[in-house]
């Protein structure tokens, strides 16, 4: 059982990450950049060519987020805000990043062809055990990478002038405009930084899988799933929570149903989910109402 919730967390770790660049940009901009899992695949194609032309792994990785984080602009500038400037009350963003999405998977697999490549390996051969289970190297920097980057959006959001800024631009975005904050340069950094968190998701489970065109959809879908669950909507450290369980629930799935279980089971823990709290686990609501259901059974 310690296995399969270890092996949970680690592919939760990726559906967070993801589910934490979904909610980066509607959190600032009340905006769903669905090409998130195209920026993880382009990551992964980029960094995977530049390995096998001969270059190191981490000066490949690096070329490869920074695609990422180019692409993540250009998908504000060509497919949103165009779309807002017209109408900023409408939902045509949805169908223009959707559309996005669809020309980056294309572009690439006309670029590289629709044949899967191989991903350059990290921890090749590195292990560790915890009691009964064992961690891979790969693993445990999946772990460690997604605490440290989800304790520095919150760090950042609480903590400094630009997070501040953020949560003005997100609570009233007339309002920090009217006050002198320049909503399109918030913006711009906003997909910037959503792009660079798939990116790393991108990094991070490449090892594990191949360099593939469409290797977004499955991710990005999993990434979104993760955020509805956790509530990252309302609070986007809430899509890490959510992807964590959604990871040991999918693990959960292939050791007691099949191994083709992850594949639906994650849509069964939405719907779930959704029924028992539209507004998903761990958002502020919920936790509100936590907190005052757990101060009145103090009191009484």
């Amino acid at each position: 059982m310690l296995q399969f919730v270890v092996s949970g967390v680690a592919i939760g770790a990726v559906y967070g990450l993801i589910g934490m660049a979904l909610a980066i940009t509607f959190y600032v901009t009340r905006i769903i950049n669905f090409a998130q899992g195209q920026m993880m695949m382009a990551t992964v194609m980029v960094t995977a060519e530049v390995r096998a032309a001969g270059y190191p792994t981490w000066a490949a990785a690096l070329l490869g987020l920074g695609c990422a984080c180019v692409l993540g602009v250009l998908s504000y500038l060509i497919a949103v805000r165009p779309i807002l400037a017209l109408n900023r009350f409408s939902f045509g963003w949805l169908v223009s990043t959707l559309g996005f999405a669809v020309i980056l998977e294309n572009g690439a697999a006309y670029i590289w062809g629709p044949t899967s490549q191989a991903f350059p390996p990290m921890f090749q051969g590195t292990s560790f055990h915890l009691v009964d289970a064992v961690v891979t190297g790969q693993q445990l920097l999946a772990i460690l990478t997604a605490a440290v980057l989800t304790a520095g959006f919150e760090l950042v959001r609480r903590g400094t002038l630009f997070g501040k800024i953020g949560m003005a631009t997100a609570a009233d975005p007339e309002m920090a405009t009217a006050v002198g904050v320049n909503t399109t340069v918030v913006a711009i950094i906003a997909f910037a930084a959503s792009a660079f968190y798939a990116g790393v998701a991108g990094l991070l489970i490449g090892p594990t899988t191949f360099a593939n065109p469409y290797l977004g959809d499955t991710f990005g879908t999993f990434g979104f799933i993760a955020m509805m669950i956790g509530g990252g909507t309302e609070k986007p450290i809430a899509a890490m929570f959510g992807g964590l369980l959604l990871g040991v629930c999918a693990e959960g799935a292939n050791a007691m149903i099949n191994s083709q279980a992850s594949d639906w089971f994650p849509f069964i823990i939405l719907v779930v989910v959704l029924i028992v709290s539209p507004r998903g686990l761990f958002s502020a609501g919920n936790l509100f109402r936590f907190r005052a259901r757990a101060a009145a059974s103090a009191q009484a």
